[in-house]
């Protein structure tokens, strides 16, 4: 089994997709941890607002297979299949790690993600504060405190149940 972390996010629907989105991980593998869900403001647009969170999920897919089975789950929760990267989302579900695989090409591998936005960070921190982003040996909790504050997060007021 490899473990991998999966971001997850929504601003359409949300408390639907997000439940959705954790049941379809379910079936792909083995969801071991959930984070918090975070709110956060959509970035590069303005809109309504996100609901983030990070899901550790223990796979045998191969990181192609996860990848299009990730796809095909935001497509039937109603994602556009040529959804454009600053708009709103029924379901977006990105691979954030995948063992401890570097890679630079589709899916880049740690996604940049977990550098550059406080609602990728701060759940994984939540999860596994100690694990160490491969292609920096530096841990995710490291990353946080030198995380530049300027994205407002918080705890969402969301009802859900897994």
């Amino acid at each position: 089994m490899i473990t991998t972390y999966i971001g997850v996010g929504s601003n359409i629907a949300p408390e639907k997709h997000v439940k959705a989105a954790i049941d379809e991980l379910k079936a792909l593998g083995d969801v071991s941890k959930v984070s918090t869900v975070y709110e956060a403001e959509p970035v590069g647009f303005s809109s309504h607002n996100f609901f983030n969170l990070v899901v550790e999920l223990n796979v045998t897919h191969s990181l192609t297979e996860l990848g299009s089975l990730l796809r095909a789950i935001e497509i039937k929760w109603g994602r556009e299949p040529n959804a454009q990267k600053n708009q709103d989302r029924t379901l977006d579900l990105d691979i954030l790690l995948y063992g401890d695989l570097v890679s630079e090409s589709d899916p880049k591998l740690p996604r940049e993600d977990l550098f550059k936005f406080a609602f990728a960070i701060l759940p994984m921190v939540e999860l596994n504060p100690d694990i160490i982003i491969p292609s920096t040996q530096q841990t995710i909790s490291e990353i946080w405190a030198e995380f530049p504050y300027s994205q407002s997060l918080k705890p969402a007021l969301l009802n859900l149940t897994f």
